[in-house]
């Protein structure tokens, strides 16, 4: 993970490199005996404990505004704390400014860190309902796709059936979404890409979904959404949505960045789960796929 993080920690280590030219040059070292170990251990401990959280935090997360919050925040804490050791070390003029502004990095850093973990935190939450979407699978575990960890076909059916029992005569909606030119993402990115692609889109699709919504691995490269309580028309608007919100995803791969774009289908889920899936699968290998 570190390895996506190259240039940040190149940066880091290029400021602290730069604080000490700046005091070797502009100041003039004092003599052991003047140090002050108290301050030079608190103040040197914390650079280095800042500079271990910065490390923490890039090897633990991937990029996103998030982690440039909270290893930009930590990392002004390092440098402000690294410059407030090396006032021990060397003695600068009262007049110069630099001084005082390295120093102030120290509460600015803190700032950035607080805003960091308020974004955190919605991201929890966040991530806390993706989980609650997946809670009625946790009852079967054989409900689950390998590589997506969504619910396969079997349990579509199922559900399908189990929602027409459950309520008949209300409001039932189903949709098919399918990844334009899959076949062509793995044949020049690899099926290990292809893969890592389906996990991508299926994540998207969790995160812009309600908690009753139910997201399954229909079949190869389509996804299919049962949304209970939910007409045909706001299943449609609602695909439209999904389908923006995942060609706005910017997939890297080794190779290059993986376009991604969906075609999407939609009907009541009023019919045999086989009926209906296969009237979708039909509209949706159309060249411009249709609400069914």
């Amino acid at each position: 993970m570190l390895q996506l993080h190259r240039s940040t920690l190149i940066a880091a280590a290029l400021a602290l490199l730069g604080c000490v030219f700046l005091y070797s040059t502009l100041g003039v070292a004092k003599a052991f005996h003047v140090w002050k170990w108290t301050d030079i251990i608190s103040e040197g401990g914390t650079a280095v404990m800042a500079g271990i959280w910065v490390l923490f935090t890039l090897s633990s997360r991937p990029g996103g505004l998030v982690t440039r919050l909270l290893a930009g925040g930590l990392s002004l804490i390092m440098i402000g704390s690294f410059a407030d050791c090396m006032d021990e070390f060397f003695a600068i003029s009262k007049t110069a400014r630099w001084d005082h502004w390295l120093e102030a990095m120290v509460p600015v850093g803190m700032l950035v860190v607080t805003i960091g973990m308020y974004y955190w935190r919605h991201e929890q939450f966040r991530l806390n309902e993706h989980l609650q979407k997946r809670e009625r699978l946790f009852r079967d575990h054989r409900a689950f796709d390998r590589i997506t960890q969504l619910a396969n076909a079997d349990y579509l059916r199922r559900q399908i059936r189990h929602e027409q029992a459950l309520r008949p005569g209300r409001q039932c909606a189903l949709v098919l979404l399918d990844i334009d030119g899959f076949h062509a993402i793995n044949r020049a990115f690899g099926q290990p890409e292809g893969d890592r692609v389906l996990q991508a889109v299926g994540h998207m699709l969790l995160l812009n979904l309600r908690n009753d919504d139910l997201l399954c691995r229909y079949a190869g490269d389509r996804f299919a959404l049962l949304l209970p309580d939910t007409s045909v028309a706001e299943a449609e608007a609602l695909a439209r949505h999904l389908s923006a919100m995942v060609g706005q995803m910017r997939h890297h791969a080794k190779d290059g960045r993986v376009p991604i774009s969906l075609r999407h289908a939609s009907a009541n889920a009023d019919a045999a789960p086989e009926v209906l899936l296969a009237e979708l699968s039909r509209a949706v290998s159309q060249p411009m796929a249709a609400t069914a």
